[in-house]
């Protein structure tokens, strides 16, 4: 099934469609988020929202851009979404009064197969993923899109809809950000 027929089966209503598309795009949609939310169940979470989003408005969708550019543009808004309204319940201490004391480790690295990632041990992982989440949300997208989804500059630019230049300029602060994040916890 070729992208144009996939999305007009998907405008239709055909299940089997629904069903190809899950099946072809569920592991970049799941690794995208995991590379964002940082927790295996989140990503799920997320997965699971992105597909329930494209299913809902799949009829909005112009064609304007490759059907995986509009999937990767919802995961990362929908993985920053849930990050944002994690960050908001922490501040209010919500999570803590409701789930425990708060001495839960807050960067869980799950045991996953992400295509990007190809680290040693858990620790630097750690690590790097605490420095990635500090990073604002713009090169955080960009450096996830590019270094643990393997996506060029310029499909980055067409999912964070801004120019190749502007995303070279995210990666270039992303990577000097995370080099002053790394140096300070290595100290």
């Amino acid at each position: 099934m070729n992208e144009k027929e996939l999305i007009q089966g998907l405008q239709k209503g055909d299940e089997s469609a629904f069903k190809y598309l899950v099946e072809t795009y569920q592991h970049m949609v799941y690794n995208t988020a995991l590379g964002i939310v940082q927790n295996a169940t989140d990503a799920e979470d997320v997965a699971q929202e992105v597909f329930i989003q494209v299913y809902r408005s799949i009829h909005s969708f112009k064609g304007e851009s490759k059907l995986s550019t509009w999937l990767y543009r919802i995961a990362t808004t929908r993985s920053l979404d849930l990050l944002r309204s994690k960050k908001s319940k922490k501040r209010f201490g919500f999570m803590q009064r409701l789930f425990g004391d708060g001495t839960e480790p807050v960067f869980e690295i799950p045991d996953f197969n992400h295509p990007g990632v190809a680290l040693e041990n858990k620790e630097k992982a750690a690590l790097l993923f605490k420095a990635i989440s500090q990073l604002p949300d713009n090169q955080k997208k960009a450096f996830t899109l590019h270094k643990l989804e393997d996506l060029s500059y310029h499909e980055i630019s067409e999912v964070l809809q801004t120019t190749t230049p502007a995303v070279e300029s995210l990666m270039h602060r992303a990577k000097q950000n995370l080099r002053k994040i790394l140096e300070k916890q290595v100290k």
